[in-house]
């Protein structure tokens, strides 16, 4: 296959896939946009809601809370998850529960009273709507699948715009855009390819990691393990023992304290069915992420450390993988790179606008050429 083979190829996957897939393309960007910095907008909605928390000496223990959250949500039917500590001194404990339809409650809890602030349900929070909307389309296991392709063809169309960019002929003429004493087909073209060549690398990660997260049964992760030669870990499990109730959390905790010294806790997944192991999530002094990627899991009825995934010397597959989420939501530079994410959310939108523009200006000249044809022949008949 030759280049000029290759490039008209790429020019009509790029035109029909844009035109076809746009809209939705613009709804995962624009959600993408305001998930960036959902955490820190979502702690300004929390304090305006619940009241801010003023720091002391103290939190009160993870048991603790797990036995308050119980005991006050024990008349309505609802199944602790696990308990999110807080990265800052002035937010509080977040517990998860789950319901009998599996929708997610989230209550907040002080942590140094052990008061319960209130509660939310997720889906119907701000929050939980547009993560909805950009992880599912509001329409479940459907909207998951579309969305998981609308992923995929924004990894296609990132690989074909770099193809089609004219800066491979030229360079300064790829990042040019002429605004004065030209025509608006001409500043359209320029501003689609200059936002396209910027943003195409992170929307091709972006996609990638979107449609591995959404559609599973690619088995992405499957084919890096194999990729890297790295051999798959066994699914942990613990191993019911007959008339014997799981450990208490307060000793389950303290056994993965002693797996993983000098790590600080960052989350807790309790284990609501028996072969569930019960997991804590560490992160340790030279990780960077919010919660850390070392996670420490143990059988529930006996405490035995049954894995760790140690997020400083993690596995060739493992450090791949965990990349996925601080490139998918752009942490992986800190605020630099949560802010350029946000215009990177925003590209889709401008670059569906000014590709209807091209297309249709396109498609006004090949019928201005078909009328022509038609004229000449009626001329010489």
């Amino acid at each position: 296959m030759n280049a000029r083979t290759i490039r008209n190829t790429a020019f009509h996957l790029h035109r029909w896939l844009g035109l076809i897939g746009g809209t939705l393309l613009c709804i995962a960007g624009l959600t993408g946009s305001v998930l960036v910095f959902w955490h820190e907008i979502d702690g300004i909605v929390l304090a305006q809601r619940f009241g801010r928390i003023i720091p002391a000496k103290e939190r009160v223990s993870i048991h603790a809370i797990a036995d308050t959250v119980k005991t006050a949500y024990a008349s309505k039917g609802l199944t602790i998850g696990g308990v999110s500590l807080p990265e800052h001194i002035d937010q509080p404990y977040q517990v998860w529960l789950n319901d009998a339809a599996d929708r997610v409650w989230y209550v907040f809890v002080n942590p140094y009273t052990g008061q319960v602030m209130g509660d939310r349900q997720w889906e119907t929070s701000w929050i939980g709507s547009i993560y909805s909307l950009h992880y599912k389309l509001l329409a479940g296991d459907i909207g998951q699948w579309i969305m998981g392709i609308v992923a995929l063809l924004t990894l296609i169309l990132s690989i074909t715009g770099i193809i089609l960019w004219p800066g491979w002929r030229k360079l300064i003429a790829g990042f040019k855009i002429k605004w004065q004493k030209a025509h608006i087909k001409r500043t359209n073209f320029d501003i689609h390819k200059v936002a396209g060549i910027i943003t195409a690398v992170f929307l091709g990660f972006i996609g990638f990691t979107g449609f591995a997260w959404n559609i599973p049964q690619a088995k992405v992760t499957d084919i890096i393990y194999a990729a890297t030669l790295t051999p798959k870990p066994a699914e942990p499990v613990s191993k019911p023992i007959s008339l014997q109730q799981p450990l208490a959390i307060k000793d389950l905790l303290q056994r993965a304290d002693t797996a993983v010294p000098n790590a600080t806790t960052t989350y807790v997944s309790f284990a609501n069915k028996q072969e569930e192991p019960f997991r804590v999530g560490k992160k340790q002094a030279q990780e960077t992420g919010q919660y850390g990627r070392t996670q420490v899991y143990l059988d529930q009825f006996t405490g035995k450390v049954i894995q760790i995934n140690d997020g400083v010397k993690p596995s060739r597959a493992e450090a791949i993988l965990n990349q996925f989420g601080s490139v998918h939501f752009g942490t992986f530079g800190g605020r630099l790179t949560q802010v350029l994410y946000v215009f990177v959310g925003l590209a889709p939108t401008v670059l569906m606008v000014t590709g209807v523009v091209m297309w249709w200006y396109r498609r006004r000249v090949k019928v201005g050429t078909q009328r022509e044809v038609n004229v000449a022949a009626e001329v010489m008949l």
